[in-house]
């Protein structure tokens, strides 16, 4: 079940959209607090984005940009100032799409069926993986959370991969240490702990706390 994020001032329009979605079995949250966007985006980690651009405190743009420091999650436009100018600013600011208002329940499902389907069916070779705002970027070896960029070294970039590819599960100390060394030479558990410790205050110093769980005796999970 896909999750969708709904950005939308008008309570009649939020109600409709998430109504006909759950229909066709998509999870929708439309956004209740209009200057906290960003806390319910990270809080629901949608795989899209519907964002209106007339809302109260800051407009579609302004988060839509804040969501593109952390994500590169699929946002479709929904508005009805739909001049050319409005079209362009929406993609340069990382719109995916632009819908203008009023539009067709029907075609707005269309449309965010083919972007999801463009931006995950092929999601196992993708460079980007995301959790709960949480951005690893695989090509340059960083993660990026609140606009800050952390450097990770080859084996924390191991590790969260590991991690991120198995979110819903514990992955055992044995897998994540055949994954980290790849080699028949015996390795000391210890070293795959120190890792693992050294990573999680890296994390920390970001904010990250608890974003890697430990299960005692068998391994660990993303929080």
């Amino acid at each position: 079940m896909y999750r969708i994020f709904c950005v939308e001032d008008d309570e009649t329009i939020g109600k409709m959209i998430k109504r006909h979605l759950e229909k066709w079995e998509y999870d929708v949250h439309v956004a209740k607090n209009l200057s906290q966007v960003m806390t319910e985006f990270a809080a629901f980690d949608p795989q899209l984005v519907l964002m209106d651009i007339r809302l109260p405190f800051y407009n579609g743009y302004y988060w839509c940009t804040e969501i593109r420091k952390v994500s590169n999650v699929p946002v479709i436009f929904l508005s009805s100032v739909a001049d050319n100018m409005n079209i362009v600013m929406a993609m340069n600011m990382g719109g995916d799409d632009f819908i203008p208002k009023p539009f067709d329940l029907e075609v707005l499902t269309a449309k965010i069926q083919a972007l999801l389907r463009r931006s995950y069916d092929f999601a196992g070779n993708s460079s980007i993986m995301e959790h709960k705002g949480a951005v690893l970027n695989l090509m340059d070896a960083t993660l990026t959370w609140a606009g800050q960029q952390l450097e990770l070294t080859k084996n924390e970039l191991k590790i969260l991969h590991a991690l991120l590819e198995h979110k819903e599960k514990i992955v055992s100390r044995e897998e994540l240490m055949e994954k980290l060394w790849e080699s028949d030479a015996y390795v000391d558990e210890n070293t795959l702990s120190v890792n693992v410790n050294r990573l999680r205050k890296k994390l920390s110093a970001v904010g990250l706390d608890g974003f890697i769980l430990t299960k005692k005796g068998i391994g660990y999970r993303i929080g």
